[in-house]
């Protein structure tokens, strides 16, 4: 790994074996707000361009050309939630790191038979409706079915975001469309937004705030909700089935993070970690790969 797309904060950072830790940002190739250009990465020298997320046809495009005009293999692989395990194992057959990738694999997959299990004995009138509140000020949100939402869609719950802004999957919102949404829970991306929700008359007009169903998604040192659409997202799977559906999550999942740190140094990070049930990834291999972020 040479770098990232969007450097890790320095809270982040702490939960980061070092040589990760300190790698530069290099920007983004793909998808919003993209900031390098080509010649950067020929300068870098991968040996591979991999890229995790959508794989719609605009993204398939953008690697096909990735690859043409640096002459840098380039591998695009879907970032669904749902298709961690397959994800996984590609990655670790890429990367030479099988044995490694198939034990994540393992774990990915038993999560997700837990969360479909205790999902189907759920009566779909106690699933709550969801606002996911993302931006400083949480007037913008993910919609049903992106790869922002997979973690509220996969819990059973109703993104009150809907589905008909394709092919946009995030959005923006109006206080009026909020008031007329009455989501049953927040979730705050931007702690900014957690802080402000309470005292803003506006959202203070929402019953979820009036009977104090905010919450801030744990993001150190990445988000257990969507950013990146990677293995975090499994520990915020569990995280939001036990703040919605307690009785039928029942266990504890603040070690759930140490799966992931095979040293002992990195399971202390781990425990760090999930005091705030937020998630740890590592990156291993010994190809130089540069990360592009759709």
């Amino acid at each position: 790994m040479l770098g990232w797309s969007l450097a890790p904060s320095p809270e982040a950072r702490s939960f980061l074996p070092a040589r990760y830790a300190e790698l530069p940002e290099i920007g983004r190739l793909t998808g919003r707000g993209n900031t390098v250009n080509l010649e950067n990465v020929v300068r870098l020298a991968p040996d591979l361009v991999l890229d995790v997320g959508s794989t719609a046809a605009a993204y398939v495009s953008l690697a096909d050309q990735v690859q043409e005009r640096t002459d840098i293999p380039a591998v695009l692989i879907g970032g669904s939630l749902a298709g961690t395990p397959t994800t996984l194992r590609t990655i670790g057959d890429l990367l030479g790191v099988s044995a490694r990738a198939n034990a994540l694999a393992g774990y990915a997959e038993t999560a997700l038979d837990r969360v479909q299990e205790a999902i189907a004995k759920i009566p779909a009138a106690e699933r709550p409706s969801i606002y996911v509140a993302r931006g400083p000020t949480g007037l913008e949100t993910a919609v049903t079915g992106s790869i922002a939402s997979e973690v509220v869609d996969l819990l059973g719950a109703r993104n009150v975001g809907g589905k008909d802004s394709a092919p946009r999957t995030i959005v923006g919102v109006s206080p009026e469309q909020l008031l007329a949404w009455q989501p049953d829970v927040i979730l705050a991306i931007d702690r900014r937004c957690h802080a402000a929700i309470r005292t803003d008359p506006v959202w203070r007009e929402l019953k979820a705030v009036q009977a104090g169903k905010i919450h801030l998604v744990p993001a150190l040192p990445f988000s257990s909700l969507d950013d990146p659409p990677a293995p975090n997202r499994l520990i915020g799977l569990l995280w939001l089935g036990k703040l919605l559906y307690p009785a039928f999550f029942p266990r504890d999942i603040r070690g759930e993070p140490a799966v992931f740190m095979p040293s002992s140094t990195s399971r202390s990070r781990a425990t760090r970690s999930s005091r705030d049930f937020s998630p740890i990834s590592r990156t291993n291999g010994d190809l130089t790969t540069t990360q592009i972020s759709v």
